[in-house]
């Protein structure tokens, strides 16, 4: 048998196979903090390549009363990096008398991605709540824990499309005219048309839009259509 002959048929048997213990579930997140409010929003659609396994999936998971927190990537790290959160904030509420403050919050999201650095949960999480002096308060994450406090955050499939239209609307990037006040109902109208307008390219992004509003009386629902092809 000639030298070229067996190389070939060497190559065709030695294939190396590796374990991917992630996999990305699509989706997206935004989260905008006011004066005395917080707007968290996603979208419902749960997908892997070109499969849509949910069309009621969404991202956000209510903490406490005034806190919530989004998150998006590997859907079995989503889980269960929310269910170990909510397990430290029962325990913290029964030690202590009562719930964890949104920046509380934030610092010990911080210290559990931090935990996990050389294993990293495959999410991206965005904290949106009410502060203790009754200011809406956003914090955004990188994936070992790194974290600051902001006025507005994109994450997920879409954020590259969403953040765009954020800095122009809410943070008003590199604009002449002076910024108005930003109002709750103009935080609700610019997460709807963010969205809609990442749904229209972003294929891991549609269905339908959950958003939260956060004040200091509670939280509020409610649920738009996205486009669902």
């Amino acid at each position: 048998m000639e030298l070229g002959t067996l190389n070939s048929d060497f190559k065709d048997v030695a294939k190396e196979t590796r374990f991917n213990p992630y996999a990305m579930h699509g989706g997206s997140c935004l989260a905008i903090a006011g004066d005395d409010f917080s707007v968290i929003a996603s979208d419902t659609r749960l997908s892997e390549g070109f499969s849509i396994l949910s069309r009621d999936s969404p991202k956000t998971y209510k903490l406490t009363d005034t806190t919530v927190v989004g998150c998006t990537g590997f859907h079995g790290d989503v889980l269960t990096l929310t269910k170990s959160i909510r397990a430290r904030l029962t325990m913290y509420e029964q030690e202590h008398g009562k719930k964890m403050k949104a920046s509380a919050i934030a610092a010990m999201l911080s210290t559990m991605l931090y935990q996990r650095r050389f294993f990293p949960y495959y999410v991206s999480n965005i904290i949106a709540g009410i502060d203790d002096e009754g200011k809406g308060c956003v914090y955004s994450f990188d994936p070992v824990g790194s974290y600051e406090r902001e006025t507005y955050r994109a994450g997920g499939s879409g954020s590259s499309m969403l953040t765009p239209l954020l800095d122009s609307q809410i943070g008003h990037k590199n604009q002449r005219e002076a910024a108005a006040p930003l109002t709750l109902e103009k935080a609700i109208v610019v997460a709807r048309d963010v969205f809609i307008s990442a749904a229209e390219r972003d294929i891991y992004t549609g269905d339908a839009i959950q958003l939260q509003v956060i004040t200091k009386d509670g939280i509020k629902q409610d649920t738009f259509p996205l486009r669902r092809d």
